[in-house]
């Protein structure tokens, strides 16, 4: 839009003072002439563009609204049709989210009962914001007797941050030492072990030992679970415990979660690659979980871009790694907020569906921030539009109807500006060879004061993603030719005798 009003500032300033210059030395009064170039400026403004876009946005609002699309800001929708990069979250998109725990195993893979109790006691006992991991484990007590907080009792908790993707808490047994208990990403857990648990015997971690370590993780991942690492130690009774606490950790195993794909996520890809939209998964999953998921729906994943080699990045080579690249994966909040400004800084118009708290600086920095109505206050604060549905088939619809929308607001602008500018044109040429003013500057008014409201339907204004461009200004000369051609049209049909 604003390449559009600098093009009409520009017109302004050739067009103003020439009509000026040529009406005071022609005929000689100055004061007519300085009228007459005011009233040209007007002449040359599509005044009622405010009321068209306000009246455009709303109506394409109302329109997605009955597609399970919520607009809390209407500019916004502008940028929703725009759109040609959506950066997304795996979980609930792709996925249904629906969690659940089906495997606790330990370093060998084996089924273990006291992985799965250290896991449950963490959930249990922990006071922050429960995500539905924690719900499938705390799912298990009925189908596991031991699962039981009475003889536990919690002494402190290390809380969950996301850059260090891990929690603890510490708890008291009716018997024996204090234990703090861990869990969380594989890798992060990994580096604060030095010992692991292997069929009740405790063993270091040496060097031949790690690629045993990590080999069913690994092979968790990739079968398209979710892992988490679960770790503890013995601790001495103290006031206060620390993330220094969490060193010297004993690995005991991992939980396995499955999150099947949606049978929607395939078709809404395609359908939106179709719509010149490229989809780029941005998570804090682990990168063979996210690329198996990606595989199921139909995503081609490219090059992964870890978080870990992000902050090692420069802009420029970041841009190019997000070209070659549609997942990115382990990321921290930050990072998302990172990897959104760059492909903004490329030229591409960037939405971002998120849901939860670590999504709010992303959908911030994003062009139009997407969010769901089952997601955290604060995503939903800073989101510009709201999904009533988790799906990306309901987010396709709501592109194709901003689409739309921009397309009546872009028809008005091209007939009037072209209209505007073509009747100006003629105005200058007559004053230069009249030898009195072509018309009185208080009948300088535009004819083109009102536009057709209806829908576009056509498959072309709405295939591709479109913006305001300086040379989509190039195709007025034909909009003024058919605005022209409307105008003769309605000047016979309102001048004809009726029978």
């Amino acid at each position: 839009m604003n390449r559009f009003t600098w093009l009409m500032i520009r017109l302004l300033l050739v067009m103003v003072p020439l009509v000026f210059i040529i009406n005071g030395l022609t005929k000689h009064d100055w004061r007519e002439a300085f009228f007459f170039a005011v009233a040209v400026a007007v002449g040359l403004t599509p005044e009622m563009l405010p009321t068209i876009v306000s009246v455009s946005l709303s109506r394409g609002a109302m329109a997605m609204s009955r597609k399970k699309v919520i607009v809390k800001h209407l500019d916004a929708m502008q940028n929703f049709g725009a759109m040609d990069v959506l950066c997304t979250d795996k979980t609930g998109t792709l996925t249904m989210d629906e969690v659940l725990l089906e495997r606790h195993c330990d370093v060998a893979g084996r089924e273990s009962e006291r992985v799965l109790v250290h896991a449950w006691l963490i959930s249990h006992f922990q006071t922050g914001l429960r995500n539905v991991l924690d719900d499938a484990i705390l799912a298990h007590r009925g189908q596991h007797p031991a699962l039981t907080p009475d003889v536990w009792s919690k002494v402190d908790e290390i809380p969950f941050d996301f850059s260090r993707r891990v929690m603890s808490v510490v708890v008291q047994g009716q018997e024996g030492p204090r234990r703090l208990i861990a869990k969380g990403a594989a890798e992060e857990v990994l580096k604060r072990c030095t010992h692991f648990e292997r069929d009740g015997v405790v063993l270091p971690i040496e060097a031949m030992h790690l690629a045993e370590v990590r080999e069913h993780y690994d092979a968790l991942s990739a079968e398209g679970f979710r892992v988490l690492a679960v770790a503890g130690r013995d601790v001495d009774v103290k006031k206060e415990y620390s993330q220094a606490d969490e060193d010297g950790l004993v690995l005991l195993g991992y939980v396995g979660f499955l999150d099947p794909p949606k049978e929607s996520a395939k078709p809404a890809i395609a359908a939106l690659q179709q719509a010149g939209v490229a989809v780029k998964i941005l998570t804090g999953d682990n990168p063979l979980v996210s690329r198996t998921v990606c595989g199921k729906v139909g995503l081609e994943t490219g090059d992964v871009i870890l978080g870990g080699d992000i902050d090692a990045m420069s802009d420029e080579s970041l841009g190019e790694a997000l070209s070659r690249s549609a997942l990115c994966a382990r990321l921290a909040p930050l990072q998302k907020d990172r990897i959104i400004r760059v492909l903004k800084g490329q030229g591409h118009t960037v939405g971002f569906l998120g849901d939860g708290i670590n999504d709010a600086p992303a959908l911030r920095a994003a062009d139009v921030g997407v969010s769901v109505e089952q997601g955290v206050d604060i995503a939903k604060e800073s989101a510009d539009i709201i999904l009533l549905e988790k799906s990306l088939l309901v987010l396709h619809e709501g592109v194709l109807e901003g689409r739309r929308t921009f397309s009546n607001i872009l028809k008005y602008v091209r007939m009037g500006a072209s209209s505007n500018f073509g009747n100006m044109l003629s105005v200058l040429g007559r004053a230069r060879c009249s030898p009195s003013s072509p018309w009185p500057p208080s009948r300088s008014s535009p004819t083109t004061c009102c536009t057709i409201f209806r829908r576009s339907r056509s498959p072309v204004t709405t295939s591709m993603p479109s913006s305001w461009r300086s040379r989509g200004r190039g195709r007025l000369r034909r909009s003024r030719v058919s605005s022209c051609s409307s105008a003769r049209s309605v000047r016979s049909s309102t001048t004809r005798p009726s029978p």
